[in-house]
This record gives structure tokens, C-alpha cells and sequence, in this order.
């Protein structure tokens, strides 16, 4: 007999869940009373946008990532549909566009602005008809730009391409209609070739996201599945639902045989569904229930017994709905692999959770963090149409390192004058004034200025917007600890700003010196 040992050896056997305090949550949100099997909540690194209540129509908020504490009761919202918000999603490619889905029958394209919301915006980019029934589910392709998948309870599933100029698109660019009843959940591979789905039939299908064809099917009887999710590039389906005895259910199936799945593991008799989260960095998986308090964890492994429990974060606090940060937003300083956002309806609290890798060292832990999917897309629409793959294209999160804006922002404008041109320091390379042959002016200021000064160039744009945002748009404090935080934060400021003009007033004395000097040496001459 071969001896098996006890203990597995795993950098994460001792991963944790920490709660962030009361002033960073996120307080007095109206979070949707919806009975719908959804997130309700969408993250990215700049806002996080939470499906609401709304009279007359569907509605719901996106609040800027900083914009902690107690949200104001007349928060503008983002608000258009006819019906009630089912889902939302933001597109992993451009930090400011999002899409909702809703019981009218539509699908909307939002851009939200950098600066906070004044006022509610009713103004969409797109709108896409093509449901017959109310859309249940909306997502984005993870490899390729403006394509947008979305499925309905007319059974069908959409693909949307989003590459045109046309505001309202009445025909998607193909419709998927193998199922018998309504979709419950969709999952893509790591690279969108395949797309994997869960119906109210109970049967999982793989499919051809472009042809439509399905080809694998789950005839297995002793799983009843409810949400499907592809393991990255384990070749693996996980799949949570209920057994034959109605206990809640995880199964984990060979993604080119669904016959029998490989493993499966009963977890309580509870009646809330169970959404997977996976992280394929480092093979975790998280299984999070609707109606629970707690988070439970796992390591994925290619080999017997695939699912490896390591522990789980409890809470007394029962969930709506979930949300998740995309690896970029995290912060590596503190060896933070994952984060959700958990909606607390009983409490009108959204709850940030990280779950950490215990770690002495301060460094940046290259060993939990390998290159991961960045903000850039791999391939076009019509390369995507035309039957090109290709895998996501992957970023460093070491501290330091270019990271690919997800939109280029646009030139900052002056502070003391904001309605006037942007300076010419500001404009890009290709902005810059030339002369009749091609060539830059010749300035013999410019040739002669020190090194400083294209560095105080850099500072300067830097100092005005802090994660995005200008640092003159924050929102005001609402309570004492934030208003201490501000204050200590303006004294900073005030100090750094008074270091700086010592500084300009020394480098104004170089340059007068400068000129004086060449001066002279011009009167030699």
C-alpha cells in the first residue's frame, strides 16, 4: 500500500480573510430586494456599481472605489431601463464602460464619466433589442474588444458586436438557441473559445461561442447544476447545484467528457445557491452562498482528490449578492490575492473582504503573484468573428512596472485657468509644435534648462489626480474620522506645496542667473 502523507504542502494553506473596517465599507447603499441568482455588484479599479431600487424602471449606482463611509441618500444614480436591473457587468478592457441587463428586454452600454455624477445619467452609448423576454445575464468576452455575449429568458444566447456607430443595434451578429429552458449561468475559457452554460434543465453544455454548436452535454443525473465555471486552463469544469437529496452540491468535470463528473462533494443542507469564484494565478478556488455568512476556499490540483479544502471565512452577516475585484485593483504591499465586495442588505452595507497570504517579508512576493490578464485586449471584434484565438494578454503587478491604461485619459487642463488650452508641456509627443521642416523650434532656453525641469513636468501632472480622479473633486467627509484623515492629508499637502515653491524659487534664481550669463557672454561676442 503507498503511504500518502497527512499534510499537503501549499503556499496557501494559511490564506485569510480580512474584513475592512467600518470606514472603508461602503454604508447606507439601497441594495436591490431582487430574488434574482445574481451578483448584483460589479468591481474595477476605479468604481464599484451595485444594482439598486428604483421606482419606475431599473436602476443602479456606481460609486467611485474612495468614496468610502455613508453614501449620501440622493446619490445620482444610473438609471434608463423600463424594467428591473438583473445584472451588470464592466467591461474588462475600459474601466468606464458597463453593460446592464434587464426585465424590459434590452441591454444597455453605459460610459461613465471620470468625474463624479451630479445628477442621475439617462444617457446610454448603446442599446441592444434582440430578447424577446426579459435578459437574465450579460457578458463580456474575456480576449476580444466590443463583444459582449447575453442570454435571455427566451432561451436564447446573443452575440453582440459592439464595433459599430449605430446607437441602437436591433440584430445580434449571432443567436444560440440549443437550449430547452432558461440559461442560469455562462462561463468562457481562458482564451473565449469555448463557452460553457448551465439551464433550468439541469444539463451543462460546452459550446462553439461563433458556430453555436454544442459539444459536450451532461446527461449525469446525480447533480443538479445551477452555476458552471471554466478552471482556467486545467481542462476542468466546476459546476455547484444540488444532489438527488437536495444537499447543496460542487462537482468537478473533465471539460471533453461530461459523462461522469471526476469528483463531487457535498457541502450542507442549505438552500441558497452557491457561486464559484476562481482564480487561476494561483489555483484557488472560492465557493461563496447566497444567504451565508461565510466564504469557503479550496486549492485546485490536477491530481486526486482535484478539490483540496483549506478553511473559510465566517461572518454573522448573510450576503445578497458578491462582487470581485480584478487582480489588477489589488495591493500587492500587503499580499492580497483576492477581494470581494459582499452586499449586506440586512445592514445597507457593501463590506470589502481581502484574503490574504500571511507573509513576514515586506518585498513584492513574485512567487503569489505570476503575470496575470491585463487591461488590453488580445484581438478585435472582427478578428474574434473571423475564428482567430488567442490568450489574454498578461501583465507584471510588481509595483513599478507599466501597467496598459485601460482608456487613455484625456489632457488635464490648468487649475488656475480650466476653461484654457492644455499647457504645452502636457500634450503628447505627437501634439507638440514643429516647424515648417519637421523639425522642433530650436530654444535656447530649452537646450540650456537643467534636468529638473522635465521631471517637475512629470511631478506636477502626477500630483494633480490621485487613482484617476482630481484631488479638488473629492467628495466631502461625513464623519469625524474622515474629516481628521482630510485634514492631516491637507497639511501634507500644504507641506509638500511649501517644499516645492522653496524649490521653484531656487530653480527661478538659477535660470536668472542662466540668462545673465549667457548675456554677458552674448555682449562678448
Amino acid at each position: 500500500m503507498s503511504w500518502h502523507p497527512q499534510y499537503r504542502s501549499s503556499k496557501f494553506r494559511h490564506v485569510f480573510g480580512k474584513p475592512a473596517s467600518k470606514e472603508n465599507c461602503y454604508d447606507s447603499v439601497p441594495i436591490t430586494q431582487s430574488v434574482h441568482d445574481n451578483h448584483f455588484c460589479a468591481v474595477n479599479p476605479h468604481f464599484i456599481a451595485v444594482v439598486t431600487e428604483c421606482a419606475g424602471g431599473g436602476a443602479f449606482l456606481v460609486i467611485p472605489l474612495h468614496q468610502t463611509g455613508k453614501l449620501d441618500p440622493h446619490y445620482p444614480k444610473v438609471c434608463g431601463h423600463r424594467g428591473n436591473i438583473l445584472d451588470i457587468k464592466w467591461n474588462p478592457f475600459d474601466d468606464f464602460e458597463i453593460a446592464s441587463a434587464s426585465e424590459d428586454a434590452t441591454i444597455k452600454i453605459w460610459n461613465i464619466p471620470k468625474q463624479l455624477l451630479s445628477r442621475n445619467l439617462t444617457a446610454f452609448r448603446k442599446e441592444l433589442v434582440g430578447h424577446s423576454r426579459r435578459v437574465g445575464l450579460v457578458e463580456w468576452h474575456p480576449t476580444a474588444a466590443n463583444i459582449l455575449f447575453s442570454a435571455g429568458y427566451d432561451y436564447k444566447v446573443m452575440v453582440w458586436n459592439l464595433d459599430t456607430k449605430e446607437p441602437v443595434i436591433m440584430s445580434p451578429v449571432k443567436t444560440i438557441d440549443c437550449h430547452q429552458d432558461v440559461i442560469l449561468s455562462m462561463s468562457f475559457n481562458t482564451n473565449g473559445s469555448l463557452l460553457a452554460t448551465t439551464c433550468k434543465d439541469r444539463k451543462i453544455r460546452v459550446l462553439d461561442p461563433r458556430a453555436g454548436e454544442v459539444l459536450q452535454e451532461a446527461s449525469y443525473k446525480g447533480h443538479r447544476a445551477n452555476k458552471v465555471l471554466f478552471l482556467g486552463n486545467l481542462k476542468k469544469l466546476l459546476s455547484t447545484g444540488t444532489s438527488r437529496w437536495n444537499n447543496r452540491q460542487m462537482a468537478l468535470w473533465n471539460q471533453d467528457d461530461l459523462s461522469v463528473p471526476l469528483t463531487e462533494e457535498d457541502l450542507d443542507g442549505s438552500s441558497g445557491v452557491l457561486f464559484p469564484f476562481y482564480d487561476a494565478d494561483t489555483n484557488m478556488l472560492y465557493v461563496v452562498g447566497k444567504g451565508d455568512g461565510n466564504i469557503r476556499y479550496y486549492e485546485v490540483s490536477t491530481n486526486k482528490p482535484y478539490l483540496n479544502y483549506l478553511t473559510e471565512y465566517r461572518s454573522y452577516y448573510p450576503q445578497k449578492g458578491i462582487g470581485v475585484m480584478p487582480k489588477r485593483g489589488l495591493d500587492v504591499s500587503t499580499c492580497e490575492i483576492f477581494r470581494f465586495y459582499k452586499l449586506i442588505t440586512t445592514k445597507s452595507l457593501i463590506e470589502p473582504i481581502s484574503m490574504i497570504v500571511p507573509r513576514r517579508s515586506e518585498s513584492y512576493q513574485e512567487d503569489i503573484y505570476p503575470p496575470t490578464a491585463g487591461a488590453q485586449p488580445s484581438l478585435t471584434a472582427r478578428e474574434w468573428l473571423s475564428g482567430m484565438n488567442k490568450e489574454p494578454v498578461l501583465v507584471s503587478l510588481r509595483p513599478g512596472s507599466e501597467l496598459p491604461s485601460p482608456r487613455p485619459l484625456p489632457p488635464e487642463r490648468s487649475l488656475s485657468n480650466p476653461m484654457a488650452p492644455a499647457s504645452p508641456h502636457l500634450l503628447g509627443p505627437t501634439e507638440r509644435p514643429v516647424a515648417e521642416d519637421g523639425q522642433r523650434p530650436f530654444s535656447l532656453l530649452e537646450e540650456r534648462s537643467p534636468r529638473w525641469a522635465a521631471d517637475h513636468r512629470l511631478e506636477e501632472k502626477k500630483a494633480w489626480l490621485t487613482n484617476g480622479f482630481d484631488i479638488f473633486e473629492c467628495p466631502p467627509p461625513k464623519t469625524e474620522n474622515e474629516l481628521l484623515q482630510m485634514f492631516y492629508r491637507q497639511q501634507e499637502e500644504i507641506r509638500r506645496l511649501r517644499e516645492l515653491l522653496t524649490q521653484r524659487e531656487v530653480q527661478a534664481k538659477q535660470l536668472e542667473l542662466e540668462i545673465k550669463n549667457l548675456r554677458m557672454s552674448s555682449e562678448w561676442f
